[in-house]
């Protein structure tokens, strides 16, 4: 589905944010961006070269619980870019080959079952159900072939992507030591484009992590999210947009 120009909201997400009260859905503007870009972090601003990504992985339109959603903060270039900051914290990590596909496939479908872009408790478990009735199909479409207990890490990272360590529930904690490194990679890829939301204390917070994080895919995740959703609202469809990010990075310093 082609991403065309939004219009310009009444009030920019930012001030939305700063006046608490957001919409249930929400749409990247350019003010918000062009706020982010000049609010960014010192040292998220890259000068040395970094790790260039591998092709993007997007989800489909129809995954997503609503269409709608698809074009808001926590859709397909939200998804795709999870996806490509999971590839390089897998092969930061050592992963091997099934289990770098597995996050991956994780990362690409986490958010699409969202009903809501404010808090929205339960989207990752919503996520994991719909994924253990959909793997083959959506495999199918990523061009990816897992083994079964493969995809079941996927799903029990995806269904715990949302939580917060300290609010496990016992049941909860069972399921992460099935798949502790997935989850934790997915917790941390997902971090790394918070710098997307419009309001600075919700940008990435190491503390809550339990994985270590490179310094400089910080400054990727700053530069991957600011060139696809500037993409996004000058009208590229969702591939073009993270494929343009994808490039554009790996001409910068």
């Amino acid at each position: 589905m082609p991403a065309w120009p939004q219009p310009e909201p009444a009030v920019p997400l930012m001030e939305l944010a700063r006046q608490r009260r957001l919409p249930p859905h929400q749409a990247m503007d350019q003010p918000t961006l062009t706020w982010i870009a000049q609010n960014r972090p010192a040292e998220t601003v890259r000068t040395i070269a970094v790790p260039y990504p591998p092709a993007p992985l997007l989800p489909e339109v129809a995954w997503f619980a609503r269409e709608q959603a698809a074009d808001g903060i926590h859709g397909a270039r939200h998804n795709a870019r999870v996806g490509l900051l999971a590839a390089l914290l897998a092969e930061h990590h050592d992963l091997d080959a099934e289990q770098s596909a597995a996050l991956r496939l994780a990362a690409v479908v986490h958010d699409c079952r969202r009903h809501d872009d404010r808090a929205d408790p339960g989207h990752g478990q919503r996520a994991a159900h719909w994924l253990i009735r959909h793997h083959p199909a959506v495999t199918a479409s990523l061009d990816m072939r897992l083994s079964e207990e493969a995809v079941t890490a996927a799903c029990t990272a995806i269904g715990l992507h949302d939580v917060d360590y300290p609010e496990f529930s016992a049941a909860q904690r069972h399921a992460y030591e099935q798949a502790p490194r997935l989850t934790d990679l997915l917790k941390a890829a997902d971090c790394l484009d918070r710098y997307r939301l419009p309001a600075t204390r919700w940008w990435p917070d190491l503390a809550r992590l339990r994985v270590s994080v490179p310094a400089w895919m910080h400054g990727l995740a700053v530069d991957l999210m600011l060139a696809s959703e500037q993409a996004g609202l000058d009208g590229a469809a969702h591939d073009e947009a993270v494929s343009h990010a994808r490039d554009t990075i790996s001409h910068l310093p």
